[in-house]
């Protein structure tokens, strides 16, 4: 191999392996790149070396557990943004180890190298008064107001990643009975949800306002801008934490900050204290695996312990412990975004 191997490599991982081959998403590719775009400037101004002529030996298991700990230590990344770039790092080399198998050994090592542990921050979620707060705030007797309450109502309703809800096309939506939507998620995953009686009839009275039919506009988009593009995941953003300031003003239950992610947290959420099987509630998610979903479950127990303390407080119990103690080519990367 050349001097060059690691940009060639990394180039075609990039361009053509993570795109066409795994059909991953821009914003997953993003991430991957923005991982080798932080190993590319660790190697130049921590290691001192030539990243324009960077060989693969030199990226072997101790420069990349260095790399790790420059993260953690100086950048002060958390452990879990610690091991989100060890897993692409891992990828990646999965991918040299069959592209080129001289390179096995080395591969191997660094697939070996562990992750942080880390105690996965709660969920944060919204209370139903919480959520009926904010669901008041738009304007109901403006057009925007009611077409912005229907995307916060589908935003909670299918707890739908943000660009999930981006995607959104008119064919997508069902409304008649059984009612529900259908939305293609990361890796090209397409689920289908059912959706809540209110959230069908405010979606009815939003097409029938917008001279909407869905089988005649089926490419549409659900929610669009002003030049009948689909919303990008900032102007979802944008609505979102518009509505949520507003009704921080009025309620004490709101969170300090909301991003279109705490709507799905909050789905989720309301479903375990629903009571509904773990399993179903890992499909209307779409998890991968359903140790993912059983994160929340283990929040509602944090929430409802923290409840009885609280009210153990009047009887002056012992303090209950914790429940679970248990240059050129960053220019490149750039370019990609």
């Amino acid at each position: 191999m050349k001097s060059l191997d690691f940009a060639l490599l990394l180039s075609k991982y990039l361009t053509q392996y993570l795109p066409a081959q795994r059909d991953l998403s821009s914003n997953t590719i993003c991430s991957y790149r923005d991982t080798f775009k932080l190993l590319l400037i660790f190697c130049r101004d921590i290691q001192g070396f030539n990243i324009a002529k960077l060989p693969m030996t030199q990226l072997d298991r101790k420069c990349i557990e260095d790399f790790i700990l420059w993260l953690r230590n100086i950048r002060k990344s958390s452990p879990s943004t610690c091991n989100q770039r060890l897993c692409a790092i891992h990828a990646f080399f999965d991918y040299v180890m069959v592209e080129e198998p001289q390179f096995m050994e080395q591969c191997i090592q660094i697939h070996n190298i562990p992750r942080m542990v880390s105690s996965a921050p709660p969920a944060k979620y919204l209370t139903p008064d919480a959520l009926r707060c904010l669901l008041a705030i738009p304007d109901i007797t403006t057009p925007k107001g009611r077409r912005h309450l229907v995307l916060l109502t589908v935003l909670y309703d299918t707890a739908a990643r943000v660009s999930e809800l981006a995607d959104i096309r008119m064919r997508d939506v069902r409304l008649d009975s059984p009612a529900a939507i259908t939305l293609h998620g990361k890796g090209g995953k397409v689920r289908t949800v059912p959706l809540m009686k209110q959230t069908v009839e405010l979606l009815q009275s939003y097409f029938t306002e917008n001279g909407i039919t869905p089988q005649k506009s089926p490419d549409m988009p659900l929610f669009w801008s002003g030049n009948y593009r689909k919303l990008t995941r900032s102007g979802i953003t944008y609505i979102v934490q518009k509505y949520a300031a507003a009704a921080q003003a009025i309620s004490t239950d709101i969170p300090a900050t909301i991003s279109p992610h705490v709507f799905r947290h909050t789905k989720a959420m309301h479903l375990v204290q629903a009571n509904v099987n773990t399993v179903y509630i890992k499909d209307y998610l779409g998890h991968a695996d359903i140790s993912t979903t059983e994160v929340y479950a283990r929040a509602d127990n944090e929430a409802k312990r923290a409840a009885l303390e609280k009210a153990s407080l009047c009887l002056e119990l012992p303090c209950a412990s914790n429940w679970e103690q248990d240059a050129d080519l960053i220019a490149w990367l750039s370019s990609l975004g």
